[in-house]
């Protein structure tokens, strides 16, 4: 009897690359994958693995709606967008850091005026200065939110910090370490009894590798 086909969401850009660095590290036939040109869905025929490549908000959607048993994906975007899935691997890639950050020799809790943080990531936020006793007015920004103090828009902002490099070259500094980031291996939570010896044996797999 053959296996049931096994669909993994991985997320675009860096972690996509680290997963395919950790599926040949583990013996899966990756040659689809790192050629897969604009397609957005690739196999690893010999283990009947399909790949779904997407954003990573749509990683959780896909994973927590049951279209992908298993999805690779940030914790940060799990920390913002929330979900039901079992979260049951620290893959120890793509490390990072969510922080509080501001302009150099600034004391950014002092005072008892509204604060304005800028962000990409406004539930992390938001739980992160109630949980300080901060009030404060969120400001959603997408772009390259440095440029918020940097303007006066907001006295301090939350984002992902590798080195820190970024935020030194703009005059701006890590004020409060908020959690440690890194890519973690979640689970749909019918696919994990469905098809738990499957998904069991892969998990095994990337776990005895790291």
């Amino acid at each position: 009897m053959q296996n049931k086909t096994v669909r993994i969401a991985l997320t675009k850009g860096r972690l996509e690359k680290k997963a395919i660095e950790l599926f040949a590290d583990i013996g899966y036939g990756t040659s689809h994958l790192e050629d897969r040109g604009r397609q957005l869905i690739a196999q690893i025929p010999e283990q009947n693995i399909e790949v779904v490549v997407a954003k990573p908000p749509d990683v959780l959607t896909f994973v927590q709606h049951g279209v992908c048993d298993i999805g690779i994906v940030g914790k940060d975007t799990i920390m913002e967008c929330g979900g039901e899935y079992f979260e049951v691997l620290d893959l120890g890639v793509g490390k990072c850091r969510f922080a509080l950050a501001g302009k150099k020799n600034t004391d950014f809790f002092s005072g008892y005026g509204v604060k304005k943080v800028a962000t990409k990531y406004p539930n992390v936020t938001r739980e992160y200065l109630e949980g300080k006793g901060v009030d404060a007015e969120i400001i959603k920004i997408e772009g390259s939110v440095e440029l918020a103090p940097l303007l006066d828009l907001a006295d301090g902002i939350v984002d992902l910090v590798e080195t820190g490099s970024t935020l030194r070259e703009n005059g701006l500094e890590e004020l409060e370490k908020i959690a440690d980031i890194s890519a973690r291996l979640i689970v749909n939570t019918v696919s994990m009894k469905l098809n738990k010896h499957r998904i069991d044996e892969i998990i095994t797999k990337i776990e005895e590798n790291l």
